[in-house]
């Protein structure tokens, strides 16, 4: 381990302590927070067992529609939390709240599911951790920010970005201290393979899996393989596809590091242009463009080609007439106009957390960021001030996503009225802001 990287490890490290004290301190002699998941699935695990790592709470309460994902859950979760009980476990989320037995509630579902739990889940007085996107619809969001302000909920947004520490670093030595001068323009990109390529039959669901509830209000597809486990994301019945999924954290980022609120304006096109086998009906190619005032934040991904930046395939370019800042899950690169160039690399924790290293499926180099986002929750909790990524921010950049994407399916750009939620003079487009709901289940907005 060289100088530097010694000194970004232990800084990591005195980061990571100071936070678990403060948040220790603004809760003193209580007992350990009880703990439910709904979602069991690939990050909801790994959401759960970085809050594990850091904090002395009781896992009571596990809820998925799979059998087998459940199991396995609750197989780990004992293996891992103190305490080494084994949760409780449910296949409908309504009945563990039933309960109103926990404290904290994490949210780890396919994008369709996230709205009804959190809802339901301050409704029952817990705090929440939701992943994003926070909803697959702009009106779900709105209830969903109503329902956490009405109940006085603290509601973190899995966008962790917000909690990386490089990325800490240049917000506040780089981007703060005005080294790019003006910044006119930020790209934001992924050009990871990522769409199902696939092309499997429809078949019966397995019988470990109850389909009609992991379906709930989306409208109702023949099982797929496709779908469960997994790769849900491929349709656009359960997510905002690739801009709901990678865009998102990208132009969360660039808000967060930046200090923006609202597009003004958000124009996308583009479609299915090179994969037209795959039954993956979300776009391989897409542009959008999102205005600020001043400044232009443009994303583009493409699942097929190369990356035009090997070293960044998935990232942002902040552009300045005093220099340049390329960033991403990796690490950063300042390239001044004058000066030394300056290079960070993700910062691992493996002496401190060596289960990180045998984790299935951990993203390694994300698990430092989910931890301190733990901790920014906790803290807040504490106090029951606003976390990092509070649920109005990730309404805010969940719902400019959606609307780069009914931009495209309307093939006209769209302005926001972000007081009144609306695109103003323009009913089609108004009208797109909530899916339809597949009965029995009734839409948060009413």
């Amino acid at each position: 381990m060289d100088r530097r990287r010694f000194l970004q490890t232990g800084l990591a490290g005195v980061a990571l302590s100071a936070l678990g004290r403060q948040a220790a301190a603004a809760a003193p002699d209580q007992k350990p927070k009880r703990v439910a998941l709904i979602g069991c699935g690939w990050y909801g695990k790994c959401d759960l067992l970085r809050l594990i790592q850091v904090a002395p709470v009781e896992v009571v309460s596990l809820c998925d529609v799979d059998r087998r994902m459940l199991s396995e859950a609750a197989e780990i979760v004992a293996s891992r939390q103190a305490s080494k009980k084994k949760p409780r476990t449910y296949r409908d989320y309504r009945e563990l709240l039933k309960e109103k037995d926990v404290d904290l509630v994490l949210i780890a579902t396919p994008d369709h599911w996230h709205a009804l739990p959190m809802i339901a889940a301050v409704e029952a007085g817990a705090d929440v951790y939701v992943q994003k996107p926070i909803s697959v619809d702009v009106a779900e969001g709105q209830a969903m920010l109503a329902a956490a302000r009405k109940h006085r909920r603290v509601v973190q947004v899995g966008t962790q970005r917000r909690s990386t520490p490089h990325l800490v670093e240049a917000r506040d030595t780089i981007l703060k201290e005005g080294k790019l001068g003006k910044i006119g323009l930020v790209e934001i990109y992924c050009y990871y393979h990522m769409r199902a390529r696939e092309n499997p039959p429809d078949t019966d669901p397995p019988d470990y899996l109850d389909w009609e509830m992991w379906t709930g209000p989306a409208p109702m597809r023949p099982y797929n393989a496709l779908a469960h486990p997994g790769r849900w994301r491929s349709f656009m019945e359960y997510s905002n596809g690739i801009v709901g999924d990678m865009c998102i954290h990208m132009l969360d980022m660039v808000r967060w590091m930046l200090g923006l609120g609202w597009p003004k304006r958000v124009a996308s096109s583009g479609g299915i242009f090179v994969d037209k086998q795959s039954k993956a009906n979300i776009s391989d190619t897409q542009t959008a463009t999102f205005d600020f005032d001043d400044l232009t934040v443009v994303w583009q991904h493409r699942t097929w080609g190369d990356a035009p930046d090997p070293k960044y395939p998935w990232g942002a370019t902040f552009y300045g007439d005093r220099g340049t800042l390329k960033a991403s899950v990796m690490g950063f690169d300042f390239i001044p106009q004058k000066g030394e160039p300056v290079h960070r690399d993700v910062a691992y924790e493996f002496e401190q957390y060596p289960e990180d290293k045998t984790e299935p499926r951990l993203e390694r180099h994300v698990a430092p960021a989910i931890r301190r986002h733990m901790l920014d929750w906790l803290g807040a909790i504490a106090t029951r001030g606003k976390p990092v990524a509070d649920i109005e921010e990730g309404y805010i950049s969940t719902a400019s996503c959606i609307l780069a994407n009914l931009s495209m399916q309307l093939g006209r750009s769209l302005a926001w009225d972000a007081a009144k939620g609306e695109v103003p003079g323009d009913a089609e487009a108004n009208r797109l802001l909530r899916r339809p709901y597949r009965s029995p289940w009734k839409h948060p907005a009413g």
